[in-house]
C-alpha cells in the first residue's frame, strides 16, 4: 500500500501548510492512503497537538511490511520516531523535503539531519544544489529533484494584455517587513520609477516611500485571480546585490512555494542569479534572472513587448502544470 500521515494545519494562509496540504491532495489522486486521522485545520494550539499526535500514532500503528509511507519533512518530534517504526516493519519511506533545520534555522546539526534523512529509502529534494549539498554532507538515500511546489487552485489567473507602458510593477509576496526584507526599503528609495506592488504584513510605514503600493495580506486564491503585477520578484534580505543574511543565502539551495504563486498567477518572474530556481526561470522562458536589483528599472526597459508577452505565455504553461500536481506527481514517481 503506499500511504501517508496526514496532520493538524493551523496556518493555512503560512507557505508551508499550504505546500503541505496541496502534496496531501495530490497523494490522494495517485492511490496513496491516508492512515493518520482526517487532515486537520484547528488554530487552537491543545487541539492542533493531539489531532498530530493520535493521527502519528494511527498511522505508524498502521503499517504493514511492503507498504511505500510518504511524509513530508520536517515532522518536528515526530519524524524519527515515525521513521524508526517504519524501517522496523520493513516500510520504504520517501521524505518530501520542505525545509532543513540544519541549514536556515539551525535546529539540528548537519550531522544529525544527515542521520535521519539516511534513513529514508529516497528523499525529495528542492534543486540540483540542495541534492549536491546533501551528498556533500554524506546524505546516502537516494535523491530525487522536484523542482517547483506546485500550486492548487480553482482561481483563474488575470488575462494580460500586453507589457505595462507604465512605470514596471514588482510585486512581493510575504513579509514586508524591514528585518527580513530591508531590500525593498532600499530598491523603493533606489527605484522611484518602479512601483512596487506588496503584499503581506510587517511594513514600516515610516519608511515607506511613495513608489510602494501596500496591499496586505490576501489570500491565494483571490491573489491568484487579481495579482497586480508586472513581475514577480524573488528576494529575501537586507542587499540589491544578493540574497542576504539566512533566508538570502538558503535562495541558493530551495524552492520558495512565492515563486510557484507568481508563476501559478501567470506573472514571469524576477530572480536572483545565483539562486537555485535561477536556471528553471531562465531555462522555461517565465522570467529574467540578475545579479542585482539595482537599475532594474533599465533592465525592464530593454525587454521588449514581444520578449515578455512569450514570458507570459509561458508562465501560463507552467501554471497549468502547477494546478495539476505535474512536480510532485513527477517526483514521486521517481522516488518510487
Amino acid at each position: 500500500m503506499k500511504c501517508y500521515i496526514s496532520k493538524n494545519y493551523r496556518n493555512m494562509g503560512a507557505a508551508g501548510d499550504k505546500a503541505k496540504t496541496d502534496i496531501e491532495a495530490v497523494m490522494d489522486t495517485l492511490g496513496y492512503v491516508n492512515i493518520g486521522l482526517k487532515q486537520g485545520r484547528s488554530k487552537n494550539a491543545v487541539k492542533a497537538y493531539f489531532i498530530t499526535l493520535f493521527s502519528v500514532l494511527k498511522g505508524v500503528m498502521s503499517l504493514k511490511k511492503g507498504d511505500t509511507l510518504v511524509l513530508q519533512y520536517p515532522l518536528k518530534k515526530y519524524y524519527d520516531f515515525v521513521v524508526k517504526q517504519a524501517n522496523r516493519r520493513g516500510v520504504k519511506v520517501i521524505t518530501v523535503i520542505h525545509d532543513l533545520g540544519s541549514f536556515r534555522r539551525k535546529k539540528l546539526s548537519v550531522a544529525q539531519e544527515v542521520k535521519r534523512l539516511n534513513r529514508s529509502y529516497a528523499v525529495v529534494v528542492h534543486s540540483p544544489a540542495m541534492k549536491r549539498w546533501l551528498e556533500e554532507k554524506g546524505v546516502t538515500s537516494r535523491l530525487v529533484v522536484l523542482g517547483l511546489f506546485d500550486y492548487l487552485s480553482d482561481s483563474t489567473p488575470v488575462v494580460h494584455e500586453g507589457i505595462n507602458t507604465g512605470r514596471p510593477r514588482l510585486m512581493f509576496a510575504g513579509n514586508v517587513g524591514p528585518v527580513a526584507n530591508k531590500w525593498i526599503y532600499e530598491l523603493g528609495k533606489n527605484e522611484p520609477d518602479v512601483e512596487l506592488v506588496l503584499y503581506g504584513g510587517g511594513m514600516d510605514h515610516a519608511a515607506k516611500t511613495p513608489n510602494m503600493k501596500e496591499m496586505g495580506f490576501v489570500d491565494s486564491d483571490t491573489l491568484i485571480s487579481s495579482a497586480q503585477g508586472d513581475y514577480g520578484v524573488v528576494w529575501y534580505g537586507s542587499s540589491l546585490d544578493e540574497g542576504a543574511g539566512p533566508l538570502g543565502d538558503y535562495l541558493q539551495y530551495n524552492a520558495p512555494h512565492k515563486t510557484s504563486l507568481y508563476l501559478r498567477a501567470g506573472i514571469p518572474v524576477i530572480i536572483w542569479d545565483k539562486a537555485a530556481l535561477a536556471d528553471i526561470v531562465t531555462e522555461s522562458g517565465v522570467g529574467i534572472a540578475v545579479p542585482t536589483l539595482r537599475n532594474i528599472g533599465e533592465v525592464l526597459q530593454k525587454v521588449t513587448p514581444e520578449q515578455y508577452a512569450a514570458m507570459r505565455q509561458n508562465a501560463a504553461a507552467i501554471a497549468g502544470k502547477l494546478a495539476t500536481g505535474s512536480f510532485i506527481r513527477k517526483a514521486l514517481a521517481d522516488a518510487e
